[in-house]
């Protein structure tokens, strides 16, 4: 699984024209699923970004959570992430998992999320999404496991 994880003062998610999600701050989180991705990663997945400290304490330090700041996830499927472009200009997707078995591990990153606490907002898996975002900082982080 591969994750890119920006943090966000807004985030809206549309399909259609029409509203599906939004969070008001938090986490953007774009996820990837790979050929070969376990049962186990979703867990291992949530935990990290539950965890990872990249917002702001009173001292200006990268020290809180998204938990500890009362802030919510969008999460994003996107198979894109597993895009390998190293061999000419068209990226190949063939490291990215068939959608059958890549949605359950998506749904399970975010069951995950909110048996951790965090408020998560997801899209449509395999929609034609659009999304809105307003940056905050901005701080984007790549974790791979």
């Amino acid at each position: 699984m591969k994750a890119v994880i920006q943090r966000v003062k807004k985030t809206s998610l549309s399909v259609d024209g029409r509203l599906v999600s939004e969070i008001p701050f938090g986490l953007a989180v774009y996820l990837g699923v790979k050929v070969g991705d376990t049962d186990s990663m979703p867990a291992a997945m949530a935990k990290k970004i539950a965890a990872l400290r990249i917002f702001e304490d009173g001292n200006g330090k990268m020290n809180l959570s998204v938990r500890d700041v009362g802030g919510e996830v969008m999460l994003i499927s996107q198979f894109t992430l597993c895009g390998d472009c190293s061999h000419g200009n068209r990226p190949s997707f063939t490291a990215a998992e068939r959608p059958e078995r890549a949605e359950p591990l998506y749904r399970r990153t975010a069951e995950e999320l909110s048996a951790l606490g965090v408020p998560v907002k997801t899209g449509i898996f395999g929609a034609d999404m659009k999304i809105e975002q307003y940056n905050d900082g901005p701080v984007t982080i790549i974790y791979e496991i």
